[in-house]
């Protein structure tokens, strides 16, 4: 083997290459349909556990319960209420976390660890559904349990095959899509998310408006009396989803992208003037207002307020710079 290739660099991209062959081998197998493939499993999955009143029990032994941790914990920060149950402590007391309302998320490579049997067989007895995460659907853990995530086999990136590589990357971002798309099933939005992640919020809702407001030519702004049309190309180019309304320098009104749909869906051309759209009297707020404040104007239907200091427009803030601030 020559020096480049026993080079730390060139041993780190065998790494990804293999890695990400694993990676291809889960899309792949993803993207198969029939009622027997992974993609028919993974929706039973998230039904199961988006239908189930409880909490999810991840379960793993050794390198597959380290990923159920982190699984665990990404559930629960995207809103869905988990824990991570040591397979060994269950049958010393632990089985009490499991609850017949919950749904058990076990992994396993190969499918046959022991240490599993006593919360398998907990569950079986309480009638708790079992979703399995393996390489094994004919293994122990796979004929016990009511949904089977079977991973495709490949190869691991330890030159002897032996460490959990690919196999745990592979049971790692199968974690993370079944978090996303129970997510996105619950409809849980950035707001939700920022609930569950408060750290800094407090000193983030201190600054004031004038510190993350966006300030000069990033002010979408129309002349009231110009066209629609006119109006969305300056509402796409800011990216704010609104345009202020102007009559000389005084701003007279707003146009949000919800006024925009209500124009098409009633039929109406982009010929029509802006001040026929706008909403008049639109929501403000200063500059030495506290973030805190814009975070109570800011609602569902208004999401970004125009800062205005006298009678003059100085500034937008949106929900998405709060966010960025840490005070939502």
């Amino acid at each position: 083997m020559t020096d480049e290739l026993r080079s730390p660099a060139a041993s780190a991209l065998r790494t990804f290459d293999t890695e990400r062959r694993g990676l291809d081998a889960l899309e792949a197998a993803m993207r198969r349909t029939g009622d027997d493939g992974l993609a028919a499993a993974f929706a039973r999955a998230v039904e199961a556990i988006a239908g189930a009143s409880g909490r999810v029990i991840v379960t793993g032994m050794g390198k597959s319960g380290h990923v159920g941790r982190k699984i665990a914990a990404t559930l629960a920060s995207t809103g869905q209420p988990a824990y991570f149950v040591h397979p060994a402590e269950a049958s010393h007391g632990d089985l009490g976390m499991v609850q017949s309302d919950d749904v058990v998320l076990a992994l396993s490579w190969s499918g046959e660890t022991v240490e599993l049997a006593a919360i398998v067989t907990f569950a079986r007895r309480f009638a708790i559904p079992i979703v399995a995460v393996t390489a094994a659907a004919d293994s122990a853990l796979g004929r016990e349990a009511d949904i089977r995530l079977v991973l495709p086999n490949a190869d691991e990136a330890c030159p002897n095959g032996l460490a959990p590589t690919t196999s745990t990357t592979m049971q790692l971002v199968l974690g993370d899509a079944l978090a996303i798309a129970l997510l996105e099933s619950r409809g849980f939005t950035a707001r939700d998310f920022r609930v569950l992640h408060p750290g800094g919020q407090l000193g983030a809702t201190l600054r004031y408006v004038r510190d993350v407001m966006h300030r000069g030519e990033r002010v979408p702004r129309i002349d009231a009396h110009a066209r629609m049309a006119e109006a969305v190309v300056e509402m796409s180019s800011k990216g704010f989803g609104c345009v202020a309304a102007f009559e000389g320098d005084k701003l007279v009104g707003i146009v949000t992208d919800g006024d925009l749909r209500r124009l098409v869906k009633a039929g109406h051309s982009l010929d029509t003037p802006v001040q026929g759209v706008m909403t008049r009297n639109p929501r403000t707020i200063g500059p030495d207002a506290l973030v805190a404040e814009a975070l109570e104007r800011i609602s569902h239907k208004i999401s970004a307020l125009l800062v205005v200091e006298g009678d003059r427009v100085v500034g937008i803030v949106h929900f998405h710079d709060l966010m960025r601030v840490g005070a939502v």
